[in-house]
């Protein structure tokens, strides 16, 4: 499978998952209730849910990087498939009016709801801008911490990836990724299946090759937080106890 093909087609059904079109995303709902239960179970608290554009939302993701990430007053925080702006915009509430945080999507129509968001609700401390993870649009060593969320593992080419998150990345500046990973081999079926790339599932790569790919690409005491087998209510059989959510933090 050409990694053009694959980028395109995750790129369109992101596009409307943007829209709404909620027949495109078997884990997503257009129910406001269901996308605000979907995104509790990835780990954001109700008090954090509230403190952002409702809009921000739409229930995906593994996990909640900015509660691990311990972003501080001042700092410049990078997410990288930033959505609707949720953990760009849970992390500008931390790095106040001295910080800046940028959300980086390769989806058009994510980035025109992100700006729409942050316009209605005022933000002044945040910016998005339309690019690949591994080509960012960011200057190197401007970036004090940089977040991701169920996202590199939609990327072919992780190693390129996490060394143009290296590059951006300030000297001492840190990493914390919530993504998925594997727990031994996935059937080439569903490798080769677009739909499983856009689900964040083929494109898992086997755990300890996805934490030396961080290492390789420059990175320092590369920890697990956090890990837990992922599951959802469409997950094929032959994947169950195969998937690992995982919460990790590396140093540059």
């Amino acid at each position: 499978m050409q990694e053009k093909e694959i980028k395109e087609f995750v790129k369109n059904k992101y596009s409307k998952i943007a829209k709404k079109d909620n027949s495109s995303c078997s884990c997503c709902n257009s129910s406001s209730d269901l996308i605000t239960k979907q995104a509790q179970a990835a780990g954001y608290s109700t008090k954090e849910l509230k403190s952002i554009p409702e809009e921000a939302v739409f229930g995906l993701g593994c996990g909640n990087p900015t509660a691990l990430a311990e972003i501080q007053d001042g700092e410049t925080v990078l997410d990288l498939g930033s959505g609707g702006g949720i953990g760009v915009f849970l992390a500008a509430n931390k790095v106040g009016t001295n910080g800046r945080v940028i959300g980086v999507d390769m989806t058009p129509e994510m980035i025109e709801t992100a700006v729409k968001n942050a316009q209605n609700s005022g933000y002044t401390n945040v910016e998005f801008k339309l690019g690949e993870i591994e080509n960012l649009p960011i200057e190197k060593n401007s970036i004090d911490v940089i977040i991701s969320n169920c996202v590199i593992n939609l990327t072919s080419d992780k190693s390129k990836a996490y060394r143009e998150v290296n590059r951006v990345l300030k000297p001492g500046g840190r990493i914390l990724v919530s993504d998925l990973v594997t727990e031994g081999l996935i059937p080439e079926e569903i490798r080769q299946s677009f739909q499983a790339w856009s689900e964040c599932i083929s494109g898992a790569m086997e755990k300890e090759n996805y934490l030396n790919t961080i290492k390789n690409a420059g990175f320092k005491e590369v920890e697990i937080l956090e890990q837990h087998f992922f599951t959802e209510p469409n997950m094929d059989k032959k994947l169950i106890g195969k998937i690992t959510s995982i919460h990790l933090k590396a140093i540059k």
